[in-house]
This record gives C-alpha cells, sequence and structure tokens, in this order.
C-alpha cells in the first residue's frame, strides 16, 4: 500500500475536528450510492421490458422475413417462396399480404391493419396459444372468416361467431373511379369473426385484422404478389445469407428485431436518454465530494505542514486528496451497485414491484420485468471511478 492511499484512508475513516465534516463526507457517499443504485435498477427495468418485447415477437413473427427493397409487394411471391422453402435448414415459407382497410360494423367503424396470410402460417407462429376468443379458424371460401386483434373486437363490438359481419373496405388498387359515385373508389367484402387474439403488444393488438391470403388477394386485385415471404427456421442467422443469396438482389431480409426495428429503436432511445439524465443527477450528487474534499484540505492545514517536514512533495499531498476523493466516490458507487443488484435480482425471482393495474388477468405480465446486464454494470462503475478521480483534480487544483 502506497503512503498517500494509507494516509487518505486514514482520514477517511478517523473522526474530524469539525463534525460538519463527517457530515458531508457521509452525505456525499450516500448521494453517490443511491444515484448509483438508482442507474442499476433503471437500465435493468429497460432491460427487462426490452426482453419481453423480444419475447412476445416470437408469437407473430416469423424468424426471417424477405422484403422487397423497391415498392410494395413482391411480383411472383409464390414461386420464390417454393424455391426458399426448398432450402435446407427452412421449415417453410409462405407469403405474406399486408395493406390499411377500414372495417364496419352495424354503425361502428374504425381503421385496421389487414394482413393476408395462409393456414401453414397460422400454424408456424402457434396463433392458438395467443387466441382469447373463438378458435384459429380461417375460411376462404363463403362464408369468409377473420381473427381479429383485441383491438379491433373491441372497437366494433364483434365476437365471434357472431352473426354481425365485418365489412372490409380497401382502396380501390386498379380501374377507374366514377368521380360522381365515391363508393367506386373501394373494394369491399364480407367476413365472420372467427376468434380474438391478445399478443400483448399495441403494434398487433390495437387495429390488426388476419384474413385469408386468397381474399385479401382478391380484395387487393392481386393474383401471386405478396409483401413479404415469411421465413421459417431454427438457425436464423445461419440462413439468412443464404436467403439473401437465393433470393438476389433487389430483396431485403431481416430477423424478428429488425422487423420491429422502431420499436426497439425506441425502447434503446428511451433507456439511454434516461441513462444520460440519472448520470447527470449522479455528477450533480458528486459534487458533495469537492465540498468534502475542500473543507477536509481546510482542516488537515497542520498535517500538510508536518508531511512536508518529513519529506512528502506537493504532488504527494495532492494526491492525497485525490485518493480520498476518488475513495468516497468508489465506496459509494460500490455501495450503490451492490443495492441496486439486490434489488433486482430479487425483482426478479421474487416480484415485489407490481404493474399495479385494476386487473391484471388483461396484461401480459403483471410485475415490472427485469434483467440485469453485466455490461450495464460495468459502465455504471466505469462512471463512478472517472467521476470519483475528476473531482478530487477539481478540488485540489492550484
Amino acid at each position: 500500500m502506497t503512503f498517500p492511499l494509507r494516509v487518505a484512508l486514514r482520514y477517511l475513516i478517523s473522526k474530524k475536528q469539525h463534525n460538519a465534516v463527517n457530515i458531508i463526507s457521509w452525505i456525499s457517499l450516500a448521494g453517490v450510492a443511491v444515484a448509483t443504485m438508482a442507474l442499476v435498477v433503471v437500465l435493468s427495468v429497460f432491460n427487462g421490458f426490452n426482453s419481453l418485447a423480444l419475447s412476445q415477437l416470437s408469437q407473430m413473427e416469423p424468424p426471417l422475413a424477405l422484403f422487397p427493397s423497391k415498392g410494395k409487394v413482391i411480383a411472383d411471391a409464390d414461386s420464390l417462396a417454393r424455391r426458399l422453402a426448398a432450402l435446407d435448414g427452412v421449415t417453410a415459407a409462405m407469403p405474406v399480404l399486408h395493406e390499411q382497410g377500414l372495417v364496419r360494423a352495424g354503425s361502428k367503424q374504425m381503421p385496421v391493419t389487414l394482413t393476408g396470410v395462409t393456414d401453414d402460417y397460422l400454424r408456424a407462429v402457434a396463433i392458438d396459444s395467443i387466441i382469447i376468443d373463438g378458435e384459429a379458424l380461417l375460411r376462404s371460401e363463403e362464408p369468409l372468416t377473420a381473427l381479429s386483434s383485441v383491438g379491433v373486437a373491441l372497437g366494433t363490438d364483434v365476437r365471434p361467431m357472431s352473426e354481425l359481419p365485418l365489412e372490409l373496405y380497401v382502396p380501390r388498387r386498379v380501374g377507374r373511379i366514377n368521380t360522381a359515385n365515391p363508393a367506386t373508389a373501394f373494394r369491399s367484402d364480407v367476413f365472420y369473426m372467427a376468434g380474438v387474439f391478445r399478443v400483448g403488444q399495441d403494434n398487433y393488438d390495437a387495429d390488426m385484422l388476419i384474413i385469408p391470403l386468397p381474399a385479401a388477394r382478391q380484395l387487393l386485385d392481386y393474383t401471386t404478389e405478396a409483401s413479404e415471404i415469411a421465413i421459417f427456421t431454427p438457425d436464423p442467422e445461419k440462413l439468412r445469407p443464404v436467403v439473401a443469396e437465393t433470393a438476389g438482389e433487389g430483396f431485403i431480409v431481416k430477423n424478428r428485431i429488425q422487423q420491429q426495428e422502431h420499436s426497439f429503436r425506441m425502447i434503446q432511445s428511451e433507456k439511454w436518454i434516461t441513462f444520460l439524465m440519472l448520470t447527470f443527477i449522479l455528477i450533480i450528487a458528486s459534487f458533495n465530494i469537492i465540498s468534502t474534499l475542500a473543507m477536509l484540505i481546510i482542516e488537515k492545514q497542520g498535517n500538510r505542514h508536518i508531511l512536508t517536514a518529513m519529506g512528502a512533495t506537493p504532488g504527494m499531498i495532492r494526491r492525497i486528496y485525490i485518493i480520498q476523493g476518488w475513495l468516497i466516490s468508489a465506496i459509494g458507487g460500490l455501495t450503490g451497485i451492490v443495492a441496486g443488484t439486490l434489488l433486482v435480482l430479487a425483482q426478479q425471482h421474487l416480484g415485489l414491484i407490481k404493474l399495479g393495474a385494476a386487473d391484471n388477468a388483461n396484461l401480459v405480465i403483471s410485475v415490472y420485468p427485469v434483467e440485469l446486464h453485466l455490461t450495464d454494470l460495468l459502465i455504471v462503475a466505469a462512471i463512478v471511478v472517472v467521476m470519483g478521480l475528476f473531482n478530487g483534480l477539481i478540488a485540489t487544483r492550484r
């Protein structure tokens, strides 16, 4: 142990002549500890929500999806889907069609996100596991049936196997439009609701309506076109370059996270904005360390002369106070990291803090999700160490 470190430890644990110095020292340490604990907890909560969102994606998103790099649809999607399905490691590949539309049921109406799929797609995503009312049945002959998200069911007030049909309207894509009759600008068809599903994410649950792919193509005047080709494989990252090579130029292959890039980007942006705000609070809390060191330097002025007489150089004395500031930050930061880690682990295994909803049955989870990442702990520890050294340099500047 070096001489400056021994003296700094002695200054840290010894009783000061003025009680105010002791109080400010403990306040400084507690401020750093609380701010550090908050950083660990908040970052872990965002990690938990990110993992929750990723786990929910597996309910509806395929492991890989092929999109056109230009335009809205893939021209000959059926043929391309058969070629992709023949690849080693691909369990299924099928076209999917997306469009915006309007659904009306009686006197109620609402905009919907229309998704046309095959029965094989429903089996591949295991939609039975998220059906909360009715059954996962898509009938492509009369009477046509549809699967509705919980938001569409509530917005139209229609339940499975109800006699009230869903009238679906989409913009007419081809053909002439009679300006004297605005209704000719739309094509329509009638569906009966077979089942209601709930994923637990707004982008699915708010306005999604699933109909048979043949009916969707007929509505939109398509034959073999599709908005994407859903590819199911147990090893998506390994198959991704193979799929891209097979499809050729003009296509983009996306994994599950990239298919919902905007949602995950929003979660990450909120995480790091909150991280910066809490780091700023931590920096403000650490200003007490500068006050503590300034008061300690004044109190130990007599000791400085003694140390000088014993041969200590001005640089060595300065290092004593720099180490003192670093020790306060390090102890406070370590305490905060340990306390935050214990809180996160307790929440993860015991579920201490609930979401507080009136009806937990309507929630995917009932407690705040948390997930501890070693990277976050290292980042927080590095900030505390740098901040402690910086405070010591400021307090001892000439």
